[in-house]
């Protein structure tokens, strides 16, 4: 599709220098939000004219091809072409960072519009070039201003009217002409911003952020993949818009600002919306719109969720497993876990048989203390219960209230630097079942009852089970909490309508009315989970 050489000369004044996107459409009609496109095709010239890539393709629409006498794309010519959601990449990637050009370049961009809205996207252009208007200012004298009748002006050949590949090697003569008359007449270019009008929501969905939350926005620090951001106020851009970029990005869109929020985006910083407010309260920082949308061009990768708590890697201080990995669903036991006796101490596991609780810290410190015990062969105690046997503060631990009972019990209190060369003094060993009756094994729990699992390498089942004396429904759920004990994402709430987490280690089963399971793989979970919550409701 190479341009024709016949052409006026590129224009040389600065502000005619843009990449551009030249582009036209056929459509099964002329309403953008019920017709749709069944022939797109791309030409990307360079700020000299210069072309630098070029795409066309016909496309399935899914419904009637509309007036074939004018298009000529019959149902058996599209059949087996590929939808718009198949190519929306590949056009969105010629589209990025230029100036979208067509003649009536509104009819092209309102479909172009809605067909990426249904794709769950948006169009990727900020500002965008009517040939048609442009050729309103410079006026030529010709009986109208069509296509073709610009084509003859401007001595470019139309092969195929009505032909979306043709056209736009047609537009790209008429561009190149339009531009170098507008030039010779001093015209400023009539470029409007993208969109000027949004009667179209793209369609996104809220999925869970694969990343985990790296924090606050730092001052002329970058955007990473994790972060949460919450948008208050008017946007230039679409919220649509904004939400879908964010979250193609890798960024956690949240609909409230709480202390975990990494930044707000707002255009009123002295606003009294509730975000706001909530922001100041929390100290986290505020950008607005043209940082923000600066920002977004350069996201910087974050760290990926999923990251299990055992292995050598977790242990070494290594990077653990990709989340990326497929998590193999982990079978509920057919019997309720059954407690055994821990191994004797050895050299090699000089703390087997003691149970360590870890105090302070911070989140990455305390996991990595209790790595360390883990490799040690001691277990790892989440809460204070009978079974704790070794007590280790890190920074800030011995502020926790636990410490006056811990030390009511006589419990051996170290510091982190104990776990470095720790001493293998005696240490109560959990009591053995011996019962040889499954149902025997099963922890019964009164009503704010602990007790510690004692394995993190196998999958546990809580069980509930209720009589029915009411009409009402009941319903297990499960929460996976955080280090600041709050559901970070839709995906950590476990119930009927999701009955799985994303990775597999958190599932729920429903047994019947008045019988429900939550199985819960503990030596799987992701590291930013500190604790399941299984509930009622």
């Amino acid at each position: 599709m190479a341009l024709l050489s016949s052409k006026p000369k590129w224009p040389t004044v600065p502000d005619y220098f843009h990449d551009w996107a030249l582009v036209d459409v056929e459509t099964s009609g002329l309403r953008p939000g019920r017709d749709r496109i069944l022939s797109l095709a791309v030409i990307t010239l360079d700020g000299h004219g210069r072309q630098t890539g070029e795409f066309s393709t016909l496309l399935n629409p899914g419904c009637d091809p509309g007036p074939v006498h004018i298009h000529g794309l019959t149902p058996a010519r599209l059949c087996g072409a590929p939808v718009f959601e198949d190519i929306a990449p590949q056009v969105g990637a010629l589209l990025s960072s230029r100036v979208l050009v067509a003649h009536n370049a509104q009819f092209d961009y309102d479909f172009l519009a809605h067909e990426f809205a249904r794709a769950r996207s948006w169009v990727p252009v900020d500002r965008r070039l009517c040939t048609l208007s442009l050729n309103r200012l410079v006026a030529p004298a010709t009986p109208d201003l069509k296509l073709g009748t610009l084509a003859a002006h401007y001595g470019v050949l139309q092969e195929r009217a009505h032909d979306a590949r043709d056209d736009v090697r047609v537009l790209s003569g008429i561009l190149r002409g339009s531009l170098s008359a507008a030039e010779r007449l001093g015209l400023p270019l009539p470029l409007l911003a993208c969109p000027p009008r949004q009667d179209y929501k793209p369609y996104v969905p809220k999925t869970p952020c694969a990343y985990r939350n790296p924090g606050r926005l730092e001052t002329d620090g970058p955007l990473v993949q994790g972060m949460k951001v919450a948008i208050t106020g008017d946007t230039r851009v679409s919220r649509e818009e904004l939400v879908a970029r964010s979250v193609a990005a890798g960024l956690n869109v949240m609909t409230s600002v709480s202390g975990l929020t990494s930044v707000v985006v707002t255009n009123d910083s002295g606003g009294a919306s509730s975000k706001l407010r909530r922001a100041a309260a929390e100290g986290v920082p505020l950008v607005d719109e043209p940082t923000y949308l600066r920002l977004l061009n350069d996201v910087q990768p974050g760290q990926a969720k999923g990251t299990v708590r055992t292995g050598a890697a977790s242990q070494q201080g290594e990077a653990a497993p990709s989340a990326e990995a497929t998590p193999q669903p982990v079978p509920a036991p057919s019997v309720p876990a059954q407690r055994t006796t821990a191994p004797a101490a050895t050299a090699a596991q000089p703390l087997a048989g003691h149970r360590v609780l870890v105090l302070g810290g911070t989140h990455d410190e305390a996991a990595a203390a209790r790595s360390r015990a883990l490799s040690l062969g001691a277990s790892a105690a989440v809460n204070l219960s009978a079974s704790v046997t070794d007590v280790v503060v890190l920074t800030g631990g011995e502020a926790d209230r636990r410490l006056s009972r811990i030390a009511t019990l006589g419990l051996r209190v170290h510091d982190g630097g104990w776990l470095l060369a720790p001493t293998a003094a005696s240490a109560p060993m959990p009591t053995q079942n011996t019962s040889e009756n499954p149902s025997d094994t099963a922890e019964v729990l009164a009503r704010g009852a602990v007790i510690d699992l004692p394995h993190a390498d196998v999958a546990w089942t809580v069980a509930a089970a209720w009589s029915q004396h009411a009409a009402c429904e009941v319903d297990v759920v499960a929460f996976a909490l955080d280090e600041h004990e709050q559901v970070a994402g839709d995906e950590d709430f476990v119930f009927y309508s999701a009955p799985e987490h994303p990775d597999g280690t958190v599932r729920l089963a429903l047994d019947g009315p008045s019988e429900q399971a939550v199985t819960a793989d503990l030596g799987r979970l992701p590291w930013e989970v500190q604790r399941i919550v299984v509930a009622a409701a």
